[in-house]
């Protein structure tokens, strides 16, 4: 179907920007990222075009996994600023028609929380099941389950006696979601948001909140869907705010039960099958091995399709998680500008709300690390310290963490050319990439043919053409293995786009009459699609007129 199921929501029309605080910009001398240094550069995200700001979280936290382990959900961490200056960061945003979505943590504490304080001084306190606490099985864990950090995901507790259940880190206890008094201490503190004004959530890890750690079932329990849809009923529901949900598991059939407007649960889902492509199969991300383009047209081909008008799909290469595109897919050295271009033009063209991570906009890339001294990611350190118990070579291990280290994405974002890239006049938290006297924003917005301005180009293009919310999505299956080509169709308009993903020249052709060019990363005369000799990363859009003959 070409109309939409449902009215249009603002945030099918809009694209995000999620901006990690501790790495944008550091107000005060610190060497950290704040919410004043948010505010100051409110304007060249107006400028960008970007309709919402992700925040990744910014409640008071002892930073044991960079604010994703919460010690006050009502509060915000001191080094990012105070509650006074969230407030003023909602209301400029606001003023710039950006709304602020906020990250929601919600299948897991900091231990310091004064719910898990209680939860463990005592069997009998009224907050011991507001976490999962087991007895010893033999003296022995209750189970077999693993943290996604490495390790059991079972930590003893002296004072009790039991074992509570963290699937991350042992400061990251599992708050029980089968309490209906957990469940209602999380409404209210979303509704304390979103009484504030925010935008939406963006949740973290949302699938696991239905686990059932007994039966050793992690991801898409079977009450998950239960506690969405009184979650949306108590909280969100009937608002239009934009909700998102991080689901590593999920496949189309699974989003369409998250995102179907008629099961009031979410907008959309973050789903991750096209991010694993580059790892081999069994195996870790950091078992590593080359991306296969036919895959990759596979894996957007069936969400493009398979989630019809009955779910929402969300485009994204990058984010805090996860490497630097131009460096992982595209080619950080001398195809940077143009493999970034092509990268956009691939992704933003699709059907789905589109997110931009910090810098990428400017083609920042991965930093390479020498040593494991340099690295501060949790999970790329246990990694480190379980391979090397393993018997890996340091050399191998290095190799794993600068390809898909979560540091990579986490270096500060690279401003101008002054010192520390103007992200912080002291000394910054993490190493700024040592590229941004040639990489920054100062450049980017001089050079009117920088990859900023591609993306604002085509942030512009979704607000003008229904056809990119709405179109179609059609593949071109008789392409060679690295020209990613598709159709998007909608109320008899047809759309092409072409992407050479790679940094070899490639052939391509097509019978057919070209009416307009939409968008394109080189200055090639598109009048004709007959014969066409595609350069490294060459990417391009046209509106066709006619009868399209492949």
């Amino acid at each position: 179907m070409n109309q939409p199921k449902t009215a249009a929501h603002w945030w099918q029309e809009t694209v995000v920007y999620q901006v990690y605080p501790r790495s944008f910009q550091d107000s005060n001398g610190d060497g950290i990222g704040d919410l004043q240094g948010i505010i100051q550069r409110l304007d060249y995200l107006k400028t960008l075009g970007i309709g919402a700001i992700w925040l990744s979280p910014v409640y008071r936290s002892p930073n044991d996994d960079n604010g994703y382990d919460i010690s006050d959900y009502e509060q915000i961490m001191a080094e990012f600023g105070t509650m006074a200056d969230m407030e003023q960061l909602i209301h400029e945003a606001e003023k710039r028609d950006i709304k602020l979505i906020m990250d929601l943590v919600v299948n897991h504490t900091s231990d310091e929380h004064p719910w898990f304080i209680e939860s463990r001084s005592s069997k009998n306190n009224p907050y011991r099941d507001f976490y999962v606490w087991r007895a010893s099985v033999n003296g022995d864990a209750p189970n077999d389950l693993e943290s996604t950090f490495l390790g059991s995901a079972w930590q003893f507790d002296d004072h009790t006696g039991e074992y509570y259940l963290h699937l991350f880190s042992k400061k990251q206890p599992d708050l029980n979601w089968e309490n209906a008094k957990v469940r209602q201490a999380v409404y209210d503190m979303m509704n304390f948001w979103i009484n504030k004004g925010i935008g939406g959530f963006r949740m973290d890890v949302i699938d696991l909140v239905g686990k059932l750690p007994d039966k050793k079932i992690t991801g898409n329990g079977p009450k998950l869907h239960d506690y969405l849809q009184e979650m949306n009923a108590k909280t969100f529901g009937g608002k239009d705010l934009l909700t998102v949900g991080e689901t590593w598991g999920a496949t189309p059939e699974i989003a369409k039960l998250y995102s179907d407007p008629e099961r009031n649960e979410l907008s959309m889902v973050f789903q991750f099958e096209h991010v694993g492509l580059d790892e081999q199969p069994g195996k870790s991300k950091w078992d590593l091995r080359p991306l296969v383009i036919s895959e990759l047209k596979t894996v957007f081909s069936k969400w493009q399709t398979e989630l019809g008008d009955q779910g929402w799909n969300s485009l994204f290469w990058n984010n805090h998680d996860l490497p630097r595109i131009i460096s992982r897919w595209g080619n950080d050295r001398e195809y940077r500008v143009q493999s970034g271009k092509m990268l956009a033009i691939l992704l933003h063209m699709l059907k789905g709300t589109p997110y931009i991570y910090q810098g990428e906009e400017i083609g920042m890339t991965n930093r390479i690390v020498a040593d494991i001294s340099e690295v501060e990611d949790i999970e790329s350190k246990n990694m480190y310290a379980d391979r090397m118990a393993k018997g890996y070579t340091e050399a191998e291990i290095l190799i794993s963490i600068n390809a898909k280290g979560r540091d990579n994405a986490r270096t500060p974002m690279q401003w101008d050319t002054s010192k520390n890239a103007g992200f912080t006049t002291g000394t910054p938290w993490l190493a700024v990439n040592e590229n941004y006297h040639e990489i920054n924003a100062a450049h980017a917005l001089a050079d009117h043919t920088s990859l900023f301005y591609t993306y604002q180009q085509l942030i512009a293009l979704r607000k003008k053409y229904p056809l990119i919310i709405w179109g179609s999505f059609e593949l071109l299956e008789n392409t060679t293995e690295t020209v990613f080509a598709y159709y998007r169709h909608y109320e008899g308009e047809t759309w092409l786009i072409v992407c050479n993903f790679s940094d070899q020249k490639q052939t391509f052709s097509l019978e057919t009459t070209v009416e307009k060019v939409i968008i394109a990363n080189s200055e090639k005369d598109y009048s004709t699609l007959l014969n066409r000799t595609l350069e490294p990363y060459e990417a391009f859009v046209v509106k066709l007129g006619g009868n399209v003959h492949a």
